[in-house]
């Protein structure tokens, strides 16, 4: 069955960017040759759930959508035609969730951000692993990944964590679920 899993860099102090979207204090772990296990991790997956904030700023940047060749959700409030395998999506993302989680023939499905999609797959108990990859900078100020008064008491279970050259270290964890 497959598993949403969130995978994403975080500064110290919990920001995935700087004010004004500014992710320039990934370039403090760069190093040639180095993906942080992201290659592996993206072979896993064949769908993508992305907030259209998200990707209006990922599309500013480059010129193809980097995950053309997945089946791409963007939430979004607006509607838009797809683009290939690009869908933009205004529904219920729990019931988009629980559907593409029925597939059982597919790979694993990927949350690539925003925060807001995050926080409410959170708060909806949707996300089954978090691989979150915590860069060594304090940011001080700018999109903080958690939104604590969106959940309580989410409780987590450590599956695995690796420290680099760099100091970037890649926590994975996998959410116990609340019983009823």
């Amino acid at each position: 069955m497959p598993q949403l899993i969130l995978y994403i860099a975080m500064s110290l102090d919990g920001y995935i960017a700087a004010p004004d979207d500014d992710l320039s204090f990934l370039e403090a772990v760069h190093q040639e040759g180095q993906d942080y296990g992201y290659t592996d991790f993206i072979s896993q997956v064949d769908t993508v759930i992305m907030g259209r904030k998200t990707y209006d700023w990922v599309m500013a940047q480059v010129p193809q959508f980097p995950h053309f060749n997945k089946v791409s959700y963007i939430v979004t409030r607006h509607p838009r035609p797809s683009i290939g395998n690009t869908h933009f999506y205004t529904g219920d993302i729990e019931e988009l969730v629980t559907r593409l989680k029925s597939q059982h023939n597919s790979k694993h499905i990927f949350v690539d951000g925003g925060a807001e999609i995050v926080n409410l797959l959170l708060a909806k108990g949707l996300i089954d692993e978090l691989y979150i990859s915590v860069i060594p900078v304090l940011l001080g100020a700018g999109v903080h990944l958690f939104e604590p008064e969106r959940y309580k008491n989410q409780l987590l279970r450590l599956l695995g964590a690796q420290a680099y050259d760099k100091g970037l270290v890649q926590l994975r964890y996998t959410i116990q679920k609340q019983k009823a």
